[in-house]
């Protein structure tokens, strides 16, 4: 929504062309305000940069800074082709504009121009001239009409007082006088005057006669019997009193020692479950120590199995049972194995690990390194011989690696 009568105005076009003083001059017209002007180009190389900058940096004054925020923005343009208006069709300006928090007046091109930022933009106006009118009212209208309403108020006013006026004039003619309104209390007045001495009269005589009375009973006979009564009714209440001491203590004593015989009673029986509950949790524990160390002698032994296990695919998986079996490892000077005569140069250090120890060696300079066969020749079937005709043939020696 635009701010109704905004304080500052921002205005982002060229501070050359026609636009600004049109905006300039239609703002003086109708409601002077304040003016900021961003000047930046609005067409060619780098006037999107620039357009969004402008926008962005008014959003970025402070509120109560040295140049005021301003209130709304206008984006304007003058007319022109398709390719003068490319500017205001580019990402970051449409960005820029949907991402102002101050409301944002687009007027770029002309009626029929259509450009992107005027879908990102707060309000679309049809030419920088109206965008003019769009943000300020006309100050002559808004006059004239703080007038006629100040007029209504004030005719509203005196009509609700000459209302008011007949009113108060309608119930003072309709109130009796002053001295209709005090003639009974007046009266009633005059007669409670009249009666008063000789109602004080007989309320005097009538308390002289009730004090005659009760000093005539106050005899020191009367007295007397009083005090004795007083003395009988004290001793009478002291012997009630000592009674229903001695048989509410007696009452508490004979409940305290059912109570002490009951609270023997559940202690012994409370003890003797306790105990057998600790009976039970240590048959219980010891059922369960059992389990347990049947189930850890259990556990070891498959341990010990796996383990026994491990170690015996670990000695057949080795290469040291290869060499056991009569073979060597063959090592260069970094200790890699070698696995090719080919890789193997005249005059090579060579490390030969046997199963009982190594050996160093050096490589024969005289013979080069037997090439490896690319295609190497596959063996021939051998006939099948009945296994009758089969020999074992042992090895005279293991011979030279190369």
């Amino acid at each position: 929504l635009l701010p109704w009568l905004p304080e500052v105005i921002g205005v982002v076009t060229s501070p050359t062309g026609a636009v600004i003083r049109d905006i300039l001059h239609r703002l003086q017209d109708r409601f002077p305000r304040r003016v900021l002007v961003w000047p930046v180009k609005v067409q060619g190389d780098g006037s999107a940069e620039q357009v969004a900058a402008a926008i962005r940096g008014f959003n970025a004054l402070p509120e109560t800074g040295r140049i005021p925020r301003p209130d709304l923005l206008i984006v304007a343009r003058g007319g022109g082709s398709l390719e003068d208006l490319w500017s205001f069709n580019e990402e970051i300006v449409v960005r820029a504009a949907a991402s102002s928090l101050i409301p944002l007046i687009s007027a770029v091109g002309h009626e029929t121009d259509i450009t992107l930022i005027d879908f990102a933009a707060d309000k679309r106006a049809p030419t920088p001239t109206a965008a003019a009118e769009m943000a300020v009212p006309v100050r002559s209208e808004l006059l004239a009409e703080v007038s006629v309403l100040a007029r209504r108020t004030m005719i509203c006013w005196q009509r609700g007082q000459e209302g008011r006026r007949n009113e108060l004039r309608a119930a003072v003619r309709a109130l009796p006088a002053a001295g209709e309104l005090l003639a009974i209390p007046r009266q009633r007045a005059d007669a409670a005057t009249a009666a008063l001495p000789p109602g004080l009269r007989a309320n005097t005589h009538a308390h002289f006669r009730r004090f005659a009375g009760t000093s005539a009973r106050l005899t020191l006979r009367v007295l007397r019997g009083q005090v004795a009564q007083a003395n009988h009714r004290l001793t009478v209440s002291g012997e009630r009193l000592s009674h229903c001491a001695r048989s509410l203590l007696r009452q508490r004593r004979d409940r305290y020692l059912g109570l002490a015989v009951r609270l023997k009673a559940s202690r012994l029986s409370n003890a003797q479950a306790q105990r057998q509950i600790i009976a039970r949790e240590a048959e219980r524990t010891q059922r369960l120590a059992e389990r347990a160390r049947r189930a850890l002698a259990t556990a070891m032994q498959r341990l010990e199995a796996r383990v026994a296990h491990s170690g015996q695919l670990l000695g057949a998986l080795s290469y040291r049972g290869v060499l056991a079996r009569g073979f060597a490892l063959v090592r260069d000077e970094q200790g890699h194995a070698v696995h090719t005569a080919a890789s193997v140069g005249p005059g090579a250090r060579l490390d030969l690990e046997f199963s009982d120890g190594r050996v160093a060696a050096t490589a024969d300079a005289d013979r080069p390194a037997a090439p490896a066969p690319e295609n190497p020749p596959k063996p021939a079937a051998r006939e099948t011989k009945p296994a009758a005709s089969k020999r074992v043939v042992k090895p005279v020696g293991q011979g030279s690696l190369f």
